[in-house]
């Protein structure tokens, strides 16, 4: 199984990594963890996402944010508004190594499509950004910007038909204002409707929509996973799954109440479902704000490494 990862996904701001609870360094960790297993390959993306591929499809407060905005990009980071942090160390230290994410998700698709494979990308899965706006400690939409630049390449084509199968414990918003208008993407999103984000719109969007109450445990979870797969089709070009372990129940900002051992059950449920529908697809990171973030991930990937 080809698991993507670059040395510059790591996120790190010394005193400043304890202003948010995301583990930025999980990433090294994981690959530590798996790198020697004989089923896996680690996978470098041999560059990050560029301007002008970001910029395709960006508008209104996202040029402002592109556009070197602090106030805006600290905001949508989560981060208390830092008048002596020059703009360059954020873009350097956070918002590079998001870009280096993105261009992962965009490897992770064109390797995933050229050998009908499922990969899996250790970052990305900035599933609160929009062409619109940065939210969420999301600040570039990498699934969208892989769509675009997919198209743009002719490795697919308008007329295909996309799914998004968001297992984040937060609603996907950004994916769906993304993709608003575009009703051959298919979005799949199962989260805790009690926390952010609480955007109705968005959650409109949603062809199948599961939204659960806080505290939902591993049992009733998995029960309403299967139930949302099976009325999938499976005629489907590209798959993403927005793989975030922000489901756990140790995590700070999830709300539901899963063991590493469900949030394993959960992607291997996933995974079934695409293998057996032959669907290439790409797995990517999405939340996780927890100390047993990277222990689900690295559970998880030796799992799914077996079967894949």
């Amino acid at each position: 199984m080809n698991i993507y990862y670059h040395p510059n996904y790591n996120i790190s701001l010394g005193v400043l990594n304890y202003l948010h609870p995301f583990d930025g360094l999980k990433f090294k960790k994981v690959v530590k963890a798996i790198g020697d297993l004989p089923s896996v390959n680690i996978v470098e993306p041999l560059k990050p996402i560029s301007s002008e591929q970001i910029l395709v499809s960006a508008s209104g407060l996202m040029k402002r944010a592109l556009n070197g905005n602090k106030r805006v990009i600290l905001q949508a980071l989560e981060i208390p508004y830092i008048p002596l942090l020059p703009f360059s160390v954020i873009d350097k230290r956070i918002l590079l190594p998001m870009r280096w994410g993105s261009g992962g998700t965009l490897k992770a698709s064109i390797d995933a499509l050229e050998n009908n494979s499922i990969c899996w990308n250790l970052s990305g899965g900035y599933h609160h950004a929009s062409q619109h706006s940065a939210q969420g400690f999301c600040i570039y939409n990498d699934i969208g910007i892989t769509y675009e630049e997919l198209i743009n390449q002719g490795r697919i084509s308008s007329s295909d038909k996309i799914l998004i199968i968001d297992i984040d414990a937060h609603h996907g918003n950004g994916n769906a204002r993304w993709f608003c208008e575009n009703k051959q993407v298919t979005l799949l999103d199962i989260y805790n409707d009690d926390i952010y984000p609480k955007t109705f719109s968005s959650k409109q969007r949603v062809d199948i929509s599961v939204p659960l109450k806080n505290g939902t445990g591993g049992v009733e979870y998995l029960n309403s996973l299967k139930l949302a797969l099976a009325k999938l089709k499976t005629d489907f070009k590209l798959a993403f799954v927005v793989a975030g372990t922000d489901v756990l129940s140790t995590d700070p900002l999830g709300g539901l109440k899963l063991t590493i051992e469900e949030s394993v059950k959960r992607d291997q449920l996933v995974f079934d479902f695409l293998k057996q529908a032959n669907i290439s697809s790409v797995f990517v990171g999405g939340g996780g704000y927890s100390k047993d973030s990277s222990k689900a991930i690295i559970e998880s990937i030796k799992n799914l490494s077996q079967s894949a």
